[in-house]
């Protein structure tokens, strides 16, 4: 090593990965610094170079090291490992320890980690450069031993800016800290970036140390866990924001929890020829096994150069976002919501810089642009599936699509185009490896009875278009289906397993079984377009949620009595701007006619922090879920409201809208509302009002159910987010999807206290996920629910069910059910109640001809 170099060497053997193929954006996006990671193939993590131990982790799993030189290097073991709270790690150096490069600093159980943990991917990462930057580095993919040169520093001879701010404002705040796991690097990254960019000095003091945030390390090394006191001091002109965010990420829990495994339902108990998977779409079936298999494009290996074949390979890429986008228009032209969905998210893909920046580094290395594409997307997908991240892996069917998708620009055996399954029997049950989205769309043209891959996820896009197409689906089912013969079988994906050997016996029984939901279904279409009256009476609306005027007219098609919840989101999503005044008019009106006379909701614009779109400007917010969102919306973006306003009452006749606001927290926001909608209809010359209505979506709106209800002509529950914030449980986090269930007594009180607050001054429906559920549905119905909202395909069956419901029976045990003490319990004594609810025979005359 020269004195202009610095080598950095392997903490421990492993396959070499690229920080930003880390599976977490603190280290992918190098908010802590540059540096490179590798997937552990030993189990000893040692010192990368000589120094001082300025760092060592309360929870063992990250060390930093000091050089001579001044650089400071964070080795990470494993991601999320904090939360094993030191479980499987020994750690072997201490804190102000000397050690030479290559010495232990811990040892660690591979097993536990990679079961528990989110991933053992190691980062090795660069805090403080100290005017050092980063020459050269490992080869991705290739495994290197312990102790081998992993990453080279060269002296760049760069002078340290000052931090020092440029004006003396001076802020200070005091607070606990609420980090379940303490304060551990990624907590530790952002409070950096915080001070960037707002350009401040912050400090943090506690257990009687401090640290500037501009040192990770020196934040981590303070050791501060949840409960501790903590002082922030903040110096600079944008010192009072960078108090505010940085106090909010300190006090704002994780999440943190048990490091648990999905709980997606399998199989209880297996016999003789049954195998098991997880259900990524419910149902029953049975047919002839046929097996899938999809081989890909044949392409030239080498090209002619990067200045030759980069050109073809950017035009390829643009020609298959052409074709993406316009089966992206094409699905949300024809009502398919999930589809399109899936095809935006393959549109950033293909948009990834990092899968374009990997593709011509290898047509660098004389590869054509079709094999650098296959090799690229090869890396990416592997890393996908090892990172341990359930989310993450189901998303390797997405790059496999795009990969053939792009190497069919440049293959050289023309049949390979001509389709993506082949030719599957009518009625079969499909095996497959994996499955990509697009694949998936063309198989179900070929009407399929069924699915099951040996990969997959139940979050996959895939998993969403089966759930979508109503096509029983098993995922994860491992290679033994890989032996199967092509026999008959039954899907059983109601209960998770495949039966590969059925008898006689067992095929008579499905297929009665099939034929009787079929006989169910058509009679409860022939009556989707009469009423939903309740044995004992009551009359409840059955409407639609929908996102088009398209799902519009197959709403009214399937009977629905209106539609509770059009998302106007769809007409602003995938734009550059926002959709023009007319523009909106057009979709609301074409929704308008294809209702006929029965009533539309439309919700306003529902955007927020977690979901932005390019043309607003949106302030960062620690927790989207709870930033600019409804009225809050409206105040930040008036010109993007009032545009909306405009469109929505220019529809006619103006008796069959209503106007529903999203986020309302209390009965001032929906009167700000009205009369904002009340001067432009004046301004419009309008002699008639639509309806205003606000969604109970929040806490503080069910609580103040009584005096919202004098300001709103109709309420309709989101119980999605009501669970959501009721429990403080986000919906989209996999490890607490389970528990985030509407059926909490806590939610259930909620929405009592929302119903009684009304007093019947005005109706109240329900538009989220419990409506159409087949027990929580009829409790909403026995607590006073005078509409359920669902998707367009289900309305005819939750007629039915209303129809032979006897709401009297479960009211009467609603206070008992209130008082239980978890939603398990709720679930499990409601069942029996609501067979018992469902007995009463339908009668001719209770159906209206």
């Amino acid at each position: 090593m020269s004195s202009s170099t610095i080598t950095l060497v392997a903490p421990l053997k492993g396959v070499v990965v690229p920080l930003a193929g880390v599976p977490d954006p603190v280290f992918s996006e190098g908010a802590l610094g540059d540096g490179i990671a590798l997937d552990p193939l030993s189990d000893c993590l040692c010192a990368p170079c000589h120094g001082e131990v300025i760092q060592c982790a309360r929870t063992q799993h990250a060390f930093t090291l000091r050089h001579a030189s001044g650089i400071e290097v964070l080795v990470h073991l494993g991601l999320d490992t904090v939360a094993l709270e030191g479980q499987g790690i020994e750690a072997l150096v201490k804190l102000g320890q000397q050690v030479e490069s290559g010495q232990p600093l811990c040892r660690f159980d591979p097993d536990k980690l990679a079961r528990e943990a989110t991933s053992l991917i190691t980062p090795m990462v660069v805090l403080d450069s100290a005017g050092w930057c980063l020459e050269g580095q490992a080869e991705p993919g290739v495994v290197i031993a312990q102790g081998e040169p992993l990453l080279t520093l060269s002296d760049a001879q760069v002078e340290a800016s000052s931090s020092a701010p440029v004006s003396g404002t001076r802020k200070e705040g005091r607070l606990t800290l609420a980090l379940e796991t303490g304060l551990h690097a990624r907590p530790a990254a952002r409070l950096r970036g915080i001070a960037k960019e707002h350009g401040v000095t912050l400090v943090v003091y506690g257990e009687g140390r401090s640290s500037s945030a501009s040192s990770v390390s020196g934040l981590m090394n303070l050791g501060l866990v949840c409960g501790s006191e903590v002082t922030l001091v903040v110096e600079g002109e944008g010192a009072e924001q960078a108090l505010i965010q940085a106090t909010s990420l300190l006090t704002t829990p994780e999440g943190h929890a048990p490091v648990a495994k999905s709980s997606t339902p399998v199989a209880a108990e297996l016999r003789d020829g049954e195998l098991a998977g997880l259900v990524a779409s419910p149902g029953l079936a049975s047919g002839p096994l046929t097996r899938l298999s999809m081989c890909l494009p044949q392409v030239p290996e080498k090209g002619q150069g990067v200045d030759v074949e980069k050109p073809r390979l950017m035009a390829a890429l643009e020609k298959v976002g052409g074709q993406l986008e316009t089966a992206r228009h094409a699905a949300e032209e024809a009502g398919k919501t999930a589809e399109a969905e899936v095809f935006d998210a393959h549109l950033a893909l293909l948009d990834d810089p990092g899968l374009i920046a990997a593709s011509v580094s290898r047509l660098e290395q004389g590869l054509s642009p079709g094999q650098a594409w296959r090799e690229a997307l090869d890396e990416e997908a592997e890393k996908l599936r090892t990172s341990g991240n359930e989310i993450l892996a189901g998303r390797v069917a997405d790059l496999q699509d795009l990969q053939r998708h792009v190497m069919m620009e440049f293959c050289t055996n023309i049949k390979d185009a001509e389709s993506l399954v082949g030719n599957i029997p009518s009625g079969a049950i499909v095996l497959a490896q994996d499955l990509t989205p697009s694949a998936f769309v063309e198989l179900c043209e070929q009407n399929p009875a069924g699915l099951c891959l040996e990969a997959g996820g139940v979050t996959s896009h895939l998993a969403i278009l089966a759930r979508a197409r109503e096509l029983p689906c098993l995922v994860a089912m491992g290679d033994a289906i890989s032996h199967l013969c092509e026999s008959v079988a039954v899907l059983d994906a109601d209960s998770g397993k495949l039966e590969t050997t059925p008898d006689h016996a067992r095929l008579e029984q499905v297929s009665k079984t099939l034929a009787s939901r079929r006989a169910q279904a058509e009679a409860e279409r022939a009556q989707a377009h009469h009423e939903a009256v309740t044995c004992d009476g009551r009359v409840v609306e059955v409407a639609a949620n929908i996102g088009s005027s398209e799902e519009a007219r197959q709403a009214h098609a399937n009977g629905a009595d209106g539609v509770g919840l059009m998302r106007s989101e769809f007409l602003f999503l995938g734009r550059d701007q926002a959709p023009s005044e007319a523009q909106q008019l057009a979709e609301y009106q074409a929704t308008i006619d294809a209702l006929g006379s029965k009533p539309l909701v439309i919700r306003t614009l529902d955007i927020g922090a977690d979901k932005q779109l390019s043309y607003v400007s949106l302030p960062p917010a620690p927790n989207p879920a709870m930033g600019i969102r409804g009225t809050r919306l409206w105040q930040s973006n008036p010109e993007l409201l009032d545009t909306q306003l405009r469109a929505l009452l220019g529809v006619k006749p103006l008796r069959h809208l209503r106007i529903m606001v999203p986020m309302i927290a209390d009965a001032s926001e929906l009167e700000w509302v009205r009369e904002r909608m009340e001067v432009t209809a004046a301004e419009m010359q309008l002699t008639e009002l639509p309806l205003l209505g606000a969604m109970i979506e929040v806490p503080s709106a069910a609580l103040c159910a009584g005096s919202l209800s004098r300001a709103a002509d109709f309420l309709s529950i989101g119980t999605n987010d009501l669970t959501q914030y009721g429990l403080a449980m986000d919906r989209e986090d996999p490890l607490l999807a389970a528990r985030a269930d509407v059926l909490h007594p806590g939610i259930l009180r909620l929405v009592q206290a929302a119903l009684q607050g009304t007093a019947g001054r005005c109706p109240v429906a329900v538009c989220g996920a419990a409506a159409g559920d087949p027990l929580a549905g009829p409790l909403l119905v026995a607590m006073g629910v005078d509409e359920l909202s669902v998707e367009p395909s289900r309305v005819a069956a939750v007629k039915a069910r209303v129809r032979r419901l006897d709401s009297r029976v479960i009211a009467s045990e609603l206070e008992r059910l209130l008082a239980l003490p978890d939603a398990a319990a709720v679930r499990h004594e409601l069942a029996p109640l609501v067979d018992a609810a469902l007995n009463s025979e339908v009668t001719p005359e209770r159906i209206p001809s």
